[in-house]
């Protein structure tokens, strides 16, 4: 496959935050290095906002680690977690506010086989970048991003994905603060997201 994708405009991230983190359903994040460009279908997304949600890295007001989500919506937004690994995000929200969504997984659709390289081992497609952090490894993502814009190589974000899903909204997961918000969505039916809803795994238990 040889891609050319081209950036979203601006106006595509003014757009409330949680709309934005349906909206990214579908598109591709794309991240051109030396080795070449790896790319993939956005499939899951989490948004964190400014009011009523302590799991917001904003929530307590800007720091030094949060500020790009203060900045013009359409930046990255990279930290890293845990000791081990990065999260990448998409600012979001009029500028000083602080809100952003999580880019929780891909579907690879470009550079397979170095994102298998980056992470290490024989993983099949479904285990490459099903997590915020297994897509960061595989596409090279870390705090030297932090504060780009997403319009510009080498890290942006292009149109190009499936036309026509349903989205399905689920509880966030890996936090431990509002965790009961449905400020998740994914690409309903996708095998590439980290955790599918319950309810979507065993159908017919409810709507």
């Amino acid at each position: 496959m040889n891609l050319r994708p081209q950036p979203l405009p601006f106006s595509f991230y003014l757009q409330d935050t949680v709309s934005l983190a349906r909206a990214l359903l579908g598109q591709l994040l794309c991240r051109r290095t030396a080795e070449g460009l790896a790319a993939g279908i956005i499939v899951e997304t989490e948004a964190y906002l400014s009011k009523d949600d302590p799991a917001c890295h904003a929530a307590r007001g800007m720091t030094r680690r949060n500020a790009p989500m203060f900045g013009p919506p359409g930046r990255a937004y990279v930290y890293f977690i845990y000791g081990n690994h990065y999260c990448f995000n998409v600012t979001s929200g009029p500028e000083g506010v602080g809100e952003a969504v999580l880019v929780r997984a891909l579907q690879p659709l470009e550079g397979v086989e170095l994102m298998r390289r980056r992470r290490g081992i024989a993983l099949n497609l479904v285990n490459l970048a099903n997590g915020p952090g297994k897509l960061c490894r595989a596409l090279n993502i870390d705090t030297s991003l932090n504060g780009h814009d997403l319009r510009e190589e080498p890290l942006w974000i292009a149109t190009g994905g499936p036309a026509h899903f349903d989205v399905v909204s689920a509880p966030r997961i890996g936090i431990s603060q509002a965790k009961e918000k449905l400020l998740r969505f994914y690409i309903k039916g996708n095998n590439y997201v980290s955790r599918r809803a319950s309810i979507e795994r065993n159908p017919g238990t409810g709507d």
